[in-house]
């Protein structure tokens, strides 16, 4: 039984790992299209406001203040 287990096991293994590297390449591009792209900021502002407080909290744990500031200001001032 153990060894019909195993291609099985083996499978399984392999499609979580895939998921995981799929999940890791995945949060890569998303911060580094928000770290250089402050259109794209402002979309996902938008789209999904929840991601977006999410880099800037971990921005602002890395020691980087005001890009929110930043952000909004420029915002406010695009729509006047």
């Amino acid at each position: 039984m153990a060894r019909t287990m195993e291609p099985l096991a083996r499978k399984i293994f392999k499609g979580v790992l895939m998921a995981e590297l799929v999940g890791i390449f995945g949060a890569y591009f998303l911060f580094n299209k928000m770290n250089t792209s402050q259109d794209f900021r402002q979309t996902m502002n938008k789209n999904f406001p929840f991601i977006l407080e999410v880099y800037y909290k971990s921005m602002e744990q890395s020691g980087m203040y005001g890009l929110r500031e930043q952000d909004q200001e420029k915002w406010l001032n695009s729509k006047n």
